[in-house]
Order: C-alpha cells, then structure tokens, then sequence
C-alpha cells in the first residue's frame, strides 16, 4: 500500500470517533494492552507527560513540547484530531512521522491488529508509542483522546499527569454532569505520580482531592500559579489558563530532575506555533477583512471564543458556522451573539449535524442566517458580504475549521 492507501485502509475500515462518533468508542483497555503487548510495550521506553481535560488541553500539549524543545530535549507529541494531515497527531520535535514511516507500521502490524478489532484512535496510539520508543524521544506529551480512565494512552506512566479542566462535553460516553466527567478525567492520575489540575472548580475539587490522596499523589492548582509576565504566541485571553498550567508542570518537572531553564520558557512559549505546527486556535488566516478560526466547540470553549470577539475590533461580525450530530447545542447557540451574520454549513464527515436541522435549530434560538452547501461555500459567501473591516469567525467544528485552514 502506498501512504493514500494507508490511509484510505485506516478511515474506512477501522472505526474513528471523530467521523463517525459512538460506534468507535471502546469500554476497556483491553485491546490496548494487547496492541501494547505485540509492539513489545513501547509505552514503558521513554519518559511522558499525560494531558486530559475537557478544553485546553491540545494548547497546554502544545506548549509544553515547545518549552522542552528550547530545553534542549527530543520531545514527542501525540494529538488528536489532526486539522489537515493524518501525521499532525505524531511529532517529534515539530516534525511530523514521515509518510513511509506510517506506511511501513500498518504493513508490518496490519494482520496481528485486525485479529484484536482495534479502533482507528488505538492504532494511532500504537503508531505514537512505537515511534516515540524507536526515535528514543527525552520525553512525550501525550494527549487523550476522549476521558481518560478508558482512553488508549492510558497506559503510560508518566512523569507528571495534566488535567486542565472539567466541562460537559460527550455526556454519551463520559456522564452528564461535571461531578461524573471528572471522575473519568481523574482515571489518569496513577500511584505516587504528581498531578497538575489547571483549573479550580468547586463542583469537582474535593472529588480531584480524594483520587489523589488515594493514590498517594501530588496535587497543585495551576490557577494558584503567578504567570510573571509570561506571554505566548497563541492568540486569545483564555490561552493564559494554559500558560499557568504549563509552568505548573515544568515547576514539577525540575523538582524530578528535569533542566527547563526560564529562558526556555519564556521563549518556548513565544514560539509554541514555529516550535510545533499548532493549527486552529484563535489563528489569523487573513486580513482586512480579518478572519480568525477556533476549534472551540463545547459550551466552555464557545464562551471563551464569544468573549474574545468582543475585545476584537470589527465593524460587522460574520460568522461560518457547523457542529456535530450527536451533541445537545442548546446551550451553544445561547451563547452566541445574536447581532451576529451567520453562515451555517456542514462538514464533509458521518458526524456532521445536516445544515437545515443545524438551521432550524438556531432559528428557534434567535441565531439567523443563511444555508450554504459547504464549508468553503459558506466561507466564500462571508467574504463576498464582507468590507474590509469586518470580521468573518470560522468555528463551532474541529472539522469545519479543518476544512477552511
């Protein structure tokens, strides 16, 4: 098979969440203690920090492998989803896994994973740990996939465990409230192992507490933390949330031993987007008009996004605008500006919500605006309506601002 083929092969015949939603989630760890078991458990061959949370998290991961890099160290990165290309979930060092290396790993694994049915997410996972393990990474930033206590990266033992904070996001899969998803989220914090909360929440505090002192763990809040006039490249008032959780963990790396001087910080944090490729978050895509893309996508993340447009000068805000099926919007679309020109679209995946359902719901919201047939239509149409001082916002998607960047 060639890379597209590989490709092809790992989409349509293995499950993904992002495309197709429930039917990819697994309930144990079983097949990946077996995936770990044939790759001869690379996830025991190099150093790791591991990252969940509900929003924040691919930012704090992101940060914090560019702060080890200007360290001086071999940093692994394994994110999830990817915005444009597959190996954007496997890094080291800013640089993606070649596509012969992709190929070269379903070849050699494809009939020994097909025997354990293993998920599209948990074969990435095998693909990351066993190029982290052969490229003899100082340390990875591992990233969940959806929770934590079942999620396939959860098998590693690292360093220090990252929870940057608790909202209700895949209530299908995680609980309903935040009590609920919390409990999920903490099934990452592991005996003796120190844990970096990112934000205080009266609702699951005490709950973060008693996991850690069952497991004899270390527990900070990140939000106790002085940034210190620390800045970084990434644009939006809520990145300094991630900005605390990140010098929460490096603090807790060099009390292990680690040499992250400040400098590196300072400069790792300014250079999060050249030092790793990040995509899709409060990223400028043009000027005059201005457009401007987030991931956002959770009632949290709209929040912060919806606050950050009103401390972003414009004339007229337009906005590109698509979500999934299998999420309550509700609460989402009270959120958004009502003074607003939407364009509502649908991205090119299973999981898409069908713009006239998407459209239907946001009329009785208050939320109006036109049909488009697609994602680069509905951003065609808003540069079309647009002068050259308003403002085109392109989100409430992964898969929509996928489409556009």
């Amino acid at each position: 098979m060639n890379y597209q083929e590989t490709l092809d092969y790992l989409f349509k015949q293995l499950p993904m969440y992002q495309r197709v939603g429930k039917a990819a989630y697994k309930v144990d760890l079983s097949n990946t203690h077996e995936l770990c078991k044939l790759l001869n458990n690379p996830e025991n061959k190099f150093k790791s920090v591991h990252v969940a949370g509900t929003n924040g998290k691919g930012s704090t991961s992101h940060m914090l492998a560019s702060v080890l890099q200007e360290a001086g160290y071999k940093v692994g990165l394994y994110t999830s989803p990817h915005l444009k290309d597959f190996r954007e979930r496997v890094k080291i060092n800013g640089e993606m896994i070649s596509e012969e290396q992709v190929v070269s790993f379903v070849k050699k694994y494809k009939a020994n994973f097909e025997n354990v049915q293993l998920s599209f997410f948990e074969w990435t996972v095998g693909l990351a740990f066993d190029y982290f393990s052969s490229e003899q990474v100082d340390i990875a930033i591992i990233e969940t996939g959806l929770g934590g206590r079942l999620d396939s990266t959860n098998v590693v033992t690292p360093e220090v465990s990252v929870i940057t904070n608790i909202g209700i996001d895949h209530t299908q899969f995680l609980g309903n409230t935040l009590k609920k998803i919390a409990a999920e989220k903490a099934g990452i914090i592991k005996h003796n192992i120190p844990v970096v909360i990112g934000e205080t929440q009266k609702e699951t505090q005490t709950m973060f507490h008693n996991k850690a002192t069952e497991c004899d763990s270390l527990i900070q809040f990140a939000d106790k933390t002085i940034l210190k006039g620390l800045q970084t490249d990434l644009k939006g008032v809520y990145q300094q949330k991630n900005v605390r959780t990140c010098m929460a963990v490096v603090k807790v790396l060099n009390q292990k031993g680690w040499n992250i001087p400040e400098e590196a910080v300072k400069i790792g944090l300014l250079s999060v987007v050249r030092n790793t490729g990040l995509l899709g978050r409060w990223q400028t895509l043009s000027e005059n008009p201005l457009v401007i893309c987030d991931t956002g996508h959770n009632e949290e993340g709209i929040t912060e996004i919806v606050a950050q447009l009103k401390k972003t000068p414009h004339d007229k805000l337009h906005i590109v605008f698509g979500v999934v099926n299998d999420k309550s919007i509700d609460k989402v679309l009270d959120l958004l500006p009502k003074d607003a020109q939407y364009y509502f679209c649908e991205a090119k995946i299973p999981r898409a919500m069908k713009v006239e359902e998407l459209m239907r719901i946001a009329e009785g919201k208050g939320v109006k605006g036109i049909q488009c047939k697609s994602v680069q239509d509905a951003f065609k149409v808003a540069q079309n309506n647009t002068t050259k001082n308003d403002l085109i916002f392109i989100g409430g998607s992964t898969f929509v601002v996928a489409e556009v960047v």
